[in-house]
């Protein structure tokens, strides 16, 4: 188990001002809300407050009344605060529209390969036969979640699908890290950086798994999950800053420090639950919470980003703006941090 050394009443404190600025952040219906949300539907389950969850619903209803637009992969990481709703208020329009998202990706959704997702981020065909890190958060994790739920085993079988090929697409065996995208058409990797947030969705989504099937040992693909997360955590464990965090290229010395990043790997750490790996949590809790403004703003995270062609598209990302990704991130990680504590 962990030794972690923390304030409870100062990281709460954190989280419920990470929260508020969140919910006041006027996000859409798209993977940037689901980040977020999956964040604050984490805080609310640590903190136990209400007023996060009315704000939640109130939110939801108001959206879903406007109405809600196409799905994407990327659209598709809103279930997750659905789950959520659904399960605090039994409403089941919340939960017809987890299972819209979940026909979408089990029939309609691109794949290639052994029925692999495609990345997509619009109805358009952006990206053929891609895959990219970002898909095991928004969409594998969304369906071993649903799954596990329903206890509905060919849905938990295509969600460890996705893990299984997206390990081998994007894991560099003899590194451990993770690459940003793999492109099926070339056979390549693209521009081949070990892009520091791509690392972050490979590593919190994996460290999901064992919470997310009791018996995980009696399925051949949680080996592989195991296998990774361990080799992948022991690589990253390597390249942490002396400000404890994790940088955009990971291996890049001239690269920026990224705080998303750096709070879903330092999440990965404590689900994964290695004692070996308390001082790297303990660096990475100090260098997050010094990134968080007093209004609740995750600084230091980089915007939206595509496999970039070169080193310096990553290198010159702008980092000036709080976004979905961060907040929901760090209320994860800070949850999380709380939560192993008891």
């Amino acid at each position: 188990m962990l030794q972690v050394k923390y304030d409870r009443e100062q990281i709460l404190n954190v989280i419920q001002n990470v929260t508020r600025k969140t919910l006041d952040m006027d996000l859409t219906w798209d993977w940037p809300c689901g980040v977020a949300y999956y964040g604050v539907s984490r805080a609310y389950q640590t903190t136990g407050d209400s007023e996060i969850l009315d704000k939640l619903v109130k939110w939801a209803d108001e959206y879903i009344e406007l109405g809600l637009p196409s799905w994407t992969v990327n659209t598709c990481a809103m279930g997750h605060v659905l789950i959520t709703l659904y399960e605090e208020t039994g409403d089941q329009k919340y939960w017809d529209i987890v299972m819209s998202k979940v026909d979408y990706l089990q029939n309609h959704a691109l794949r290639f390969g052994d029925r692999v997702l495609q990345h997509t981020v619009s109805t358009a065909n952006d990206f053929p036969e891609q895959a990219w890190a970002d898909t095991l958060f928004m969409a594998a994790f969304f369906l071993l979640r649903v799954g596990s739920k329903l206890k509905d085993e060919a849905m938990i079988q295509d969600a460890l699908n996705q893990y299984y090929w997206h390990i081998k697409y994007l894991q560099d065996p003899s590194t451990g890290l993770w690459y940003h995208g793999y492109n099926n058409v070339n056979k390549d990797h693209m521009s081949g950086f070990y892009w520091g947030r791509a690392n972050a969705w490979g590593a919190y989504t994996m460290s999901q798994v064992k919470p997310q099937l009791k018996e995980w040992y009696l399925y051949p693909q949680c080996m592989d999950v195991e296998c990774s997360l361990r080799d992948q955590l022991a690589a990253l464990k390597l390249l942490q800053t002396e400000d404890g965090l994790w940088r955009t290229v990971l291996d890049d010395a001239e690269s920026y420090e990224e705080v998303s990043a750096s709070c879903g790997i330092a999440a990965a750490m404590i689900n994964n639950g290695n004692p070996l790996h308390t001082k790297y949590v303990q660096k990475a809790l100090q260098g997050v919470m010094s990134h968080i403004s007093e209004d609740g703003r995750v600084l230091g995270v980089s915007g939206g980003t595509a496999v970039m062609k070169d080193r310096e598209g990553y290198r010159n990302i702008p980092k000036d703006w709080i976004q979905g990704w961060g907040q929901g991130l760090a209320l994860a990680f800070l949850s999380d941090m709380l939560r192993q504590g008891e």
